[in-house]
């Protein structure tokens, strides 16, 4: 019996570029951002899975409530945007999010992943740059800023 080891989602360049993008937007703002990536989102919708995994990776807990994830099933192609209750709100409630997420499926359906999450991540780290600038009081890096890969 042979065994097939499931290819990369992101080769090491694609990761470095995207972790890049997360470490320059978190230097503007005291928020966060995380991706988490995996295969298959087989037994729930996108947007119920971020919220499990936003929850579990404790991004409830930041200290002024602006953690945002970036979720991708990219063998199912689906994904989801979720952002905690402040930063949802004051980025302009669920026109922004809506915005956000037709660009980033704009380059996911031309498999351009590594450039959609950039520009997600930019776009996600310009609105939490706007409501929640660096400010030096605040915890730094609350979360850490490697994707996460799922199954």
């Amino acid at each position: 019996m042979l065994f097939f080891k499931k290819r990369p989602i992101l080769d090491e360049e694609s990761q470095q570029r995207v972790v890049a993008c997360i470490k320059e937007t978190e230097n503007r703002t005291t928020g966060e951002v995380r991706v988490f990536v995996e295969h298959h989102c087989s037994y729930m919708n996108a947007m119920d899975r971020a919220v499990e995994l936003f929850a579990s990776l404790g991004m409830f807990k930041t200290e002024r409530r602006n953690a945002t994830i970036i979720y991708v099933a990219v063998d199912d192609r689906q994904f989801a945007l979720f952002g905690d209750t402040a930063i949802y709100e004051k980025a302009g409630g669920p026109a922004f999010w809506e915005k956000a997420a037709d660009r980033l499926k704009e380059h996911l359906k031309k498999d351009e992943i590594t450039e959609g999450l950039c520009n997600c991540v930019t776009e996600l780290g310009n609105a939490l740059a706007t409501h929640f600038p660096y400010d030096p009081t605040v915890p730094r890096n609350e979360l850490p800023d490697e994707i996460v890969f799922g199954k």
